[in-house]
C-alpha cells in the first residue's frame, strides 16, 4: 500500500482548509476542528491519498464518510459550543465524531453496525479524543438515557422526522440537523431549532446521504 509523502500531505490539507473557506466556511472554531482532526486516520487504507479531497470515500459496511465541506457545513450550522453534549446518530468511521469532540464537551454517537463502533470507538482512543462514547444501537432510538441533548446531528437520510430523537433534543434552544428524504429522491439538510413553544424548521442545502435504516445490524 502506498501512502502519501508527508509534505503532498501537508500540501492536500492547506488546500482542504482553503476550499472549506472558499465555499463559505467562516466559523473559526470549525475550521480549527477540521484542521485538527487527521482526516487521513479515518478513511480506508487505500483511499488514504483521497483523504482531503473534497468527496465523500467509501469505508466498511457499505457506508460512507462525508465530504469534508459537508462535515464543515453541518457542524457550522449545528452551532456548538464548549458546554454542549451533543448526540451524534452514525458514527461510521468516526470523523464527524472527532469533529465534534473538539468543540463540544461531550459527545456521545450511536452506530447500529458493531464492526464500525469498535473500529471508531478503538480510533477515537487511540488518538486521545476522551470526551466521547460510542455505543452500538438503533439509531432511530438514540440514546434517551443521556437526554436532554444541547445538539443532535444525524449522518443518514431520513424519510421522515425521528420524533423519538426530537424527544431527546433540549426544549430551550436545542438544534437538530439531519438530512431528510428518500433513498431514490431529493433529500435536504433540515435544521430543528426547539423552543418551548414551538420547533422552528428551516431548510438548508441539497445533500445525498445513505438511508437511515431501523434497528442494530445483526451480521456487521
Amino acid at each position: 500500500m502506498s501512502r502519501t509523502p508527508s509534505y503532498q500531505q501537508d500540501n492536500d490539507r492547506m488546500e482542504f482548509l482553503l476550499t472549506l473557506r472558499r465555499r463559505g466556511i467562516a466559523d473559526k472554531a470549525v475550521l480549527r476542528a477540521m484542521d485538527e482532526v487527521p482526516r487521513e486516520r479515518f478513511v480506508d487504507a487505500n483511499f488514504v491519498e483521497s483523504a482531503y479531497a473534497d468527496q465523500a470515500l467509501p469505508i466498511d459496511c457499505g457506508q460512507t464518510i462525508s465530504q469534508p465541506y459537508v462535515v464543515a457545513y453541518m457542524t457550522e450550522q449545528l452551532g456548538v459550543q464548549p458546554h454542549h453534549r451533543v448526540l451524534e446518530i452514525g458514527t461510521g468511521s468516526g470523523y464527524q465524531t472527532a469533529v465534534l469532540s473538539r468543540l463540544a464537551r461531550e459527545v456521545v454517537s450511536i452506530e447500529r453496525y458493531r464492526t464500525l463502533a469498535d473500529r471508531a470507538r478503538d480510533r477515537l482512543k487511540s488518538l486521545c479524543y476522551d470526551n466521547v462514547d460510542v455505543v452500538s444501537g438503533d439509531g432511530f432510538v438514540g440514546v434517551p438515557g443521556g437526554a436532554p441533548y444541547d445538539r443532535i446531528i444525524v449522518t443518514a437520510a431520513a424519510e421522515r422526522l425521528p420524533e423519538t430523537l426530537l424527544d431527546q433534543l433540549a426544549d430551550n434552544g436545542g438544534v437538530m440537523i439531519l438530512p431528510l428524504g428518500a433513498q431514490d429522491g431529493s433529500q435536504h439538510l433540515i435544521k430543528l431549532t426547539k423552543l418551548q413553544t414551538e420547533t422552528r424548521r428551516e431548510n438548508l442545502i441539497p445533500v445525498r446521504f445513505v438511508p437511515m435504516l431501523p434497528g442494530q445490524a445483526q451480521e456487521l
